[in-house]
């Protein structure tokens, strides 16, 4: 039996040792956009809804970036309303993710970060669409081995064709990679584990890049910080809204 962390080792050691560069470019966008009174914004669907929910808030993250979590594109049950079979069926339906982006504040400027490990669904290829058009800078974040089958989407494309930087997970497409004698299927994705990896690199290469402009920006703490609270953290939200306030106010195209 090959071992569950032994292999998502192999593969976190891989993304440190290809994706440097590409994490430095998505860095740097992102603390520009930020600096600008900006806003880095992470979008994903189904599983690619976690690393976004590690965006912010979140402890050890800061105001500035921004997560775009539509319900309707994530599961909270397993059969019936909100279940799997409904969310799957959404987030390959053309022409969805606008009408959801269309109420969101996303500008010229901003980065926008998708996450999705195949890259193919309509969901994730449409959000990159929908930012390009808008002069939004993309960040892509999926495995690179999905490129060789069909694209999902009738344009054709991938969310890593639709990006101006692509950040490779190195996931197999099968996503599990344990493999037991007798069982059949492959067990243990990893896909979800290295985008969160993912999320938390570019949260604090953002940061690094920020305080290299003298710039720290209000940041979400635990309360196990010594002289942290959770009252602490209110303050935290109140930038947060204003912040989000300011940017529903700047032209949209």
């Amino acid at each position: 039996m090959n071992s569950f962390l032994e292999t998502l080792g192999d593969l976190i050691s891989q993304m440190k040792d290809t994706q440097q560069n590409a994490v430095e470019q998505a860095a740097s966008l992102g603390a520009e956009a930020i600096r600008n009174d900006g806003w880095v914004h992470f979008f994903g669907s189904g599983h690619s809804v976690i690393p976004v929910h590690e965006a912010f808030p979140r402890y050890g993250v800061f105001v500035g970036l921004h997560p775009l979590t539509d319900p309707r594109l994530m599961w909270f049950n397993v059969l019936g309303p909100g279940g799997v079979r409904e969310l799957l069926w959404l987030e390959r339906e053309e022409g969805y993710v606008e009408k959801y982006l269309d109420h969101q504040p996303l500008a010229p400027g901003d980065v926008l970060v998708v996450f999705s490990h195949s890259g193919r669904n309509s969901a994730p290829v449409e959000a990159a669409m929908y930012a390009r058009e808008r002069g939004l800078s993309v960040v892509a974040v999926t495995a690179k081995a999905n490129l060789s089958r069909p694209a999902g989407h009738s344009s054709g494309k991938f969310t890593a064709d639709l990006a101006d930087v692509v950040i490779d997970t190195g996931a197999p497409v099968e996503d599990a990679v344990v493999h037991l004698e007798g069982w059949g299927a492959p067990l243990g994705g990893v896909s979800t584990i290295l985008a969160c990896a993912v999320t938390v690199e570019l949260v604090t290469r953002i940061a690094a890049n920020l305080l290299e402009s003298g710039i720290t920006m209000p940041t979400f703490v635990s309360p196990t910080v010594p002289g942290a609270s959770v009252e602490a953290n209110d303050a935290v939200f109140e930038v947060f809204q204003e912040r989000l306030f300011r940017s529903n106010l700047r032209p949209r195209n």
